[in-house]
């Protein structure tokens, strides 16, 4: 199976998922449990649409291995490993608020190197469909997208997101409180995956946030960089910092947000 064709399968997935997340919705949120603190939470949803993505994918291949955010690993032996995040936006889905969505992202270990290689993100609600393939390109709804021209920081939107938990939200807080006053303005929508794919098709000039997991941005990351974004994700004292910008402009912006006082 090639690239593309791992493509085809996250995109059939997730939108299956998604599907059955949306009627999930209609008819009544459960939450079945926390993570972080008592306002992360996991819907129910996110169990069964993360279970649906697992059977499909197994299904068509089952020597892959899989890493989720709500279920056990599963080791494979074909060298793809699938990234899933089933309902990116969990608050967001809980208060019926539409910016979630479900990312699929299939990855490839080539001479001991891991990447990505293919992604989607599903949108059911916003009725949006972005894919990516390496080297190929990136798109939504098939329409090919582009990075805005780079702006300079006092004119650039940007997108972030707080931690649920308390003490580092609130020196979050004091980060993006320090960002607002050299931007044009903060967005936080509530998704990782739609927050780099807002980026990628121009609709934010850069994208910060301390805490994200691999499954929040795997798909969307690839999404974001075939769209000619620079998208890196640094280690940090307490969470992993995630720095996206178009590719002109990244260096400047990552200088900016560290000044601020993100931490990677």
């Amino acid at each position: 199976m090639d690239d593309r064709e791992l493509l085809d399968l996250a995109l059939t997935a997730a939108r299956e998922a998604g599907a059955l997340a949306l009627r999930m919705r209609h008819e009544g949120v459960e939450v079945a449990a926390t993570k972080s603190s008592d306002t992360d939470v996991v819907t129910r949803a996110d169990r069964a649409s993360e279970e649906l993505l697992r059977e499909r994918i197994l299904a068509a291949r089952p020597d892959d291995a899989i890493v989720g955010e709500e279920g056990d690993d599963v080791v494979g032996s074909s060298g793809v490993r699938w990234v899933l995040d089933p309902v990116d936006g969990t608050v967001n889905y809980l208060y019926g608020l539409p910016h979630w969505a479900v990312s699929v992202a299939a990855a490839r270990t080539v001479d001991g190197v891991e990447q990505v290689v293919a992604g989607a993100v599903v949108a059911p609600v916003l009725g949006r469909e972005y894919a990516a393939l390496r080297g190929a390109g990136s798109w939504r709804d098939g329409a090919p997208l582009r990075v805005r021209e780079p702006a300079a920081p006092e004119a650039a939107l940007v997108a972030t997101g707080f931690s649920y938990s308390r003490d580092v939200r609130t020196r979050q807080g004091r980060a993006v409180a320090e960002l607002l006053a050299r931007v044009r303005d903060v967005r936080r929508g509530g998704s990782c995956a739609l927050d780099l794919c807002a980026l990628a098709e121009g609709a934010v000039d850069g994208y910060v946030e301390e805490g994200p997991h691999w499954w929040d941005h795997a798909a969307a990351g690839l999404v974001a960089t075939e769209a000619g974004a620079v998208v890196e994700v640094s280690a940090g004292p307490e969470l992993d910092l995630v720095v996206a910008a178009p590719a002109a402009a990244y260096d400047g912006f990552d200088r900016l947000v560290r000044e601020c006082g993100f931490r990677g």
